[in-house]
């Protein structure tokens, strides 16, 4: 089996508990699997790796700076692996909206950077409202109010299809 690096940028933490799954379901696999976050990977750690998935987060319409600039610096080397990426926003809770092709996030995105990855994913994430600072909160609530979406500032909404992160370990476990 292969060493895995899942290099993951992540907001309130749901992308984290997105890659821990990843992880948990792979190794079950019998691939060696290692979860780092993109500010602290890095050259060796892509190196050692067989394979590279990169995992982010939206916030306000935008994956993280650090997200970007790790792509910019180590897109060479990405681009020699087999490699993958997800996207994970809340916009994918809509149907037409909850595929690489109909994600307007992801494919923002991947005009943004020049590494094409090989496989791609999009995951709806989580809205936690007792979590969020009033700003992130009131901003998070206009959102959803504008796009139809849930606005009870004490609701705690996961919209992550747990079968759909399943389906793209296995796509990850082949590739």
């Amino acid at each position: 089996m292969s060493r895995i690096l899942i290099v993951y940028s992540t907001t309130d933490g749901h992308t984290l508990k997105i890659c821990s799954r990843l992880k948990e379901w792979l190794e079950q696999e019998g691939h060696e699997v290692e979860l780092i976050v993109v500010e602290d990977a890095g050259g060796a750690e892509l190196e050692a790796a067989d394979k590279v998935v990169i995992g982010a987060s939206i916030r306000y319409g935008k994956h993280g700076k650090q997200t970007y600039q790790f792509i910019a610096r180590y897109g060479e080397v990405l681009d020699q692996k087999p490699n993958a990426f997800f996207s994970v926003n809340v916009v994918a809770r809509k149907p037409n909206r909850d595929t690489p092709e109909t994600n307007p996030y992801l494919r923002r995105f991947l005009t943004q950077i020049s590494w094409k990855p090989r496989e791609l994913a999009v995951f709806a994430g989580k809205i936690d409202y007792p979590r969020y600072n009033f700003f992130d909160r009131s901003m998070i609530r206009m959102i959803m109010w504008v796009t139809k979406g849930p606005t009870d500032p004490k609701a705690t909404i996961e919209f992550t299809d747990w079968d759909k992160v399943r389906q793209f370990g296995d796509v990850l476990s082949r590739m």
